[in-house]
């Protein structure tokens, strides 16, 4: 009964499969769809871009222009338009364009800094340059002052020259009136000539009376024993009992050399003119009993 009434009946059991068909279909419309709107929207957006970057450049433009105007002459340039006269350019200039705008304000009012700067700068160049001309001036004026007081003084000094032939020829009248002026200058050159002498004479007494200097030098001197059983202070005093002019013995010690063999070292000074180290070692080792050999370990001149 149930069958018959469905049979009947007109109903739709699969539906699901159009409707799913159907979300198909206009999932994929909307795919193809998006790529399309996406690059008009990108266009669009680049569009506008470059709309905005073209108004910057132009607003820069007529601000760039208007500063020229104004370096270039500012007490000629005409006094700015109210805001009713101005026209649509002068108000596209002078609306602000975002954040160029506002640096390009930055940088005018840096301008304007500069500009100052430089005229105060003109202003101190132009003060010095007129300190310098005035002195310029100054400089001049006594320059030229200073030739005409040469020119005043010029005639005191010719004065001498004119007085000088004078005194030669009055001198020469007087020699030739002096019949003895001869004998008077024999005598006055061998009285000359025997002060000279005489100072000649006293200064080598006085340098033969200043003592030389006198070389001087300082030896140390070592002097060996046959053996351990030498008597050291027996062989000391035969060594000091040597005395020559010019000949002075110092301090000395006792130098181990090995073996339980000890040396002596002796220091001297000696005058080179008068002591020569030859003749004090032959003179050391003449005490033979004592001495074995004798070497100069050091030699300094004073």
């Amino acid at each position: 009964m149930a069958a018959s009434s469905l049979s009947t009946e007109k109903v739709w059991l699969d539906k699901y499969k159009y409707d799913d068909a159907e979300r198909q279909y206009y999932e994929q419309l909307s795919k193809r769809a998006a790529p399309e709107a996406s690059s008009q929207q990108t266009d669009d957006g680049a569009s506008t871009i470059l709309r905005d970057i073209a108004r910057a450049r132009e607003n820069i433009q007529k601000s760039l222009a208007g500063l020229r105007t104004v370096l270039h002459s500012p007490k000629d340039a005409p006094p700015s338009l109210p805001q009713s006269q101005s026209g649509p350019s002068t108000s596209a200039a002078a609306a602000p364009a975002g954040g160029d705008n506002g640096e390009l304000l930055s940088r005018v009012a840096n301008l304007e800094q500069e500009n100052q700067n430089l005229h105060k700068v003109v202003k101190d160049l132009q003060l010095a340059i007129s300190k310098l001309e005035s002195r310029l001036t100054t400089l001049e004026k006594s320059a030229s002052s200073a030739p005409a007081a040469c020119k005043a003084a010029a005639p005191v000094q010719n004065v001498a020259p004119q007085t000088a032939p004078q005194k030669d020829e009055e001198e020469e009248e007087d020699d030739d009136i002096d019949l003895f002026g001869s004998d008077d200058d024999e005598e006055e050159d061998a009285e000359a000539a025997r002060i000279r002498e005489e100072r000649l004479r006293q200064y080598a007494e006085k340098k033969s009376k200043k003592p030389g200097l006198i070389a001087k030098s300082s030896i140390l001197l070592d002097v060996k024993p046959w053996d351990d059983e030498t008597d050291m202070a027996k062989l000391e005093e035969c060594v000091r009992s040597v005395q020559m002019d010019g000949l002075v013995w110092g301090s000395s010690k006792l130098v181990p050399v090995g073996y339980g063999i000890k040396k002596l070292q002796i220091q001297c000074v000696v005058e080179d003119d008068k002591v020569g180290t030859d003749v004090l070692e032959e003179e050391i080792t003449k005490f033979e009993d004592y001495v074995q050999s004798v070497d100069i370990a050091a030699f300094n001149k004073i």
